[in-house]
């Protein structure tokens, strides 16, 4: 029994949980132990269960084998925290899980995580201006207009329209392609566009549409650097100097320009962890506690590479511009230390790869529900992120495109509708076209020269009179 492949779609982390706890309870190996002279039947040692686990995690193509048995660890003291196991003496909770030869069994249920009901589903429609729709606040009825002096004219217009031979007038309000428009074509199109990336129904239970913010998505596509890293326009969003001095250290090491040579041994270490406690101390990861489930959801489409990261392009436009940033940079720093040979080993015993996914997973994903699996899907998010960053934090040049021509598309409309004379000679109708520059009879075809016209066509050059006088 393995585990199953749980695509994109809303509740993914909790399908993940109680799939684990499920695999758990009916794979785990179970046998008698002697504990204190005494014997306990069906359980099982905490390096069983970590080495277990560890296998079934590392073999899942929900996890990958990036899962190290630290990670194991945790997700094991989150099962005895919420009693899908308990100790030998039937305590579990408050008790602290380790690596040890502790003795452990399953309660007679282990409890599922509940997915949350179903709200009804309304399926968002795009609402684009409506140029003929009247301001708030008015109507045809309330139109002021002048008393008008009744004539013979007059009288025959207003017969001619009461029994039907002209058409009755009516005021059309023509309105103007506001900012706010703009912002919703973006938002609505964006969400649209990322809805069709995961083939879902439905975007409802995935996110909260009423968080997006439309200025959001404009900012991140058009306030950027030639090198595609977002500029705030608040500088006190900023990432502090001295952080920003230490990342351009290590990603530059040992060419670095704004720090002098290191003093002592151990000092691109202390530089590291002085980034390190930075981003640890975030008030909220960088992609957001209400975007945790649509970047989960984006990791059911690992097995299609170019379609994650087109999902992954959608999901970060949605951040917010300074999230963004830190984002970037802090990749970039990644990215160039682990492909950096001349970088000594930050840690002892462990490799620069995984350093740098256990240091940072958190603080990039993280949920505000702990018995999640927050910690196995953020190491999963970030090593994917680390390998195709540079395309991943790039805008969707399809996406940009889209939308780009749908805004154009409306101002075209409104101003023929708001100028139909000068529209009309800007943009002429292929009829008009016609009319103005008429089409040229074309050429009759030249005969092709035959060679069997010709009167002895390979006969040699004979000279017959001097040219000499």
């Amino acid at each position: 029994m393995e585990h199953r492949i749980v695509g994109p779609g809303p509740y993914r982390a909790t399908k993940l949980w109680n799939e684990t706890v499920e695999l758990f309870r009916a794979r785990m190996p179970l046998r008698k132990h002697r504990c204190r002279f005494k014997s306990y039947e069906r359980c099982f040692t905490a390096a069983e269960a970590v080495d277990w686990l560890h296998e079934l995690l590392r073999c899942s193509q929900n996890f990958g084998p990036e899962v190290t048995r630290k990670q194991t660890v945790q997700l094991l003291k989150k099962f005895l925290k919420n009693h899908v196991i308990e100790d030998i003496k039937g305590k579990w909770g408050q008790e602290d899980f380790e690596d040890n030869r502790h003795l452990y069994r399953f309660p007679p249920s282990s409890p599922l995580k509940p997915y949350p009901k179903k709200s009804a589903y309304q399926k968002d429609v795009i609402k684009f201006p409506e140029w003929n729709e009247p301001p708030p606040g008015t109507s045809q009825e309330n139109i002021p207009v002048r008393p008008l002096v009744m004539n013979s004219e007059m009288w025959y217009k207003r017969h001619s329209i009461a029994i039907g031979e002209v058409p009755a007038c009516r005021l059309v309000h023509r309105r103007q392609l506001t900012e706010d428009n703009v912002e919703e074509i973006w938002k609505s199109m964006t969400l649209s566009y990322l809805q069709k990336v995961l083939g879902l129904d439905s975007l409802e239970e995935v996110l909260d549409s009423k968080l997006v913010n439309s200025k959001f998505i404009i900012h991140n596509v058009y306030s950027v650097s030639k090198q595609g890293v977002v500029i705030l326009d608040d500088k006190s969003k900023e990432l502090p100097h001295w952080v920003l001095s230490a990342m351009k250290c290590l990603a530059n090491w040992p060419n670095c320009s704004d720090l002098k040579q290191p003093m002592y041994l151990g000092f691109e270490k202390d530089v590291f962890k002085t980034i390190a406690d930075y981003y640890g101390h975030l008030k909220e990861p960088l992609l957001t506690f209400h975007l945790f489930d649509a970047f989960v959801s984006v990791l059911g489409l690992l097995q299609k590479e170019k379609v994650a990261i087109e999902a992954f392009q959608v999901c970060c436009l949605l951040l917010p511009p300074e999230n963004r940033r830190k984002l970037q940079l802090l990749m970039r720093m990644m990215a160039r230390i682990c492909l950096n040979k001349e970088m000594p080993p930050l840690c002892d015993g462990l490799g620069t790869r995984t350093l740098m996914v256990q240091t940072f997973s958190r603080c990039i994903l993280c949920s505000k529900d702990e018995v999640d699996l927050d910690e196995l899907l953020a190491a999963r998010l970030v090593t994917f992120l680390m390998d195709n960053y540079q395309e991943i934090l790039k805008v969707p040049l399809a996406l940009q495109t889209s939308i780009e021509e749908r805004v154009a598309h409306l101002r075209r409309v409104q101003f023929q509708k708001s100028y139909p004379e000068v529209y009309q000679e800007r943009f002429p109708t292929p009829e008009s076209e016609a009319v103005l520059f008429p089409e040229k009879p074309k050429p009759k075809p030249k005969p092709q020269l035959l060679m069997w016209a010709l009167k002895n066509p390979f006969q040699p050059f004979q000279r017959t009179r001097s040219f000499r006088m």
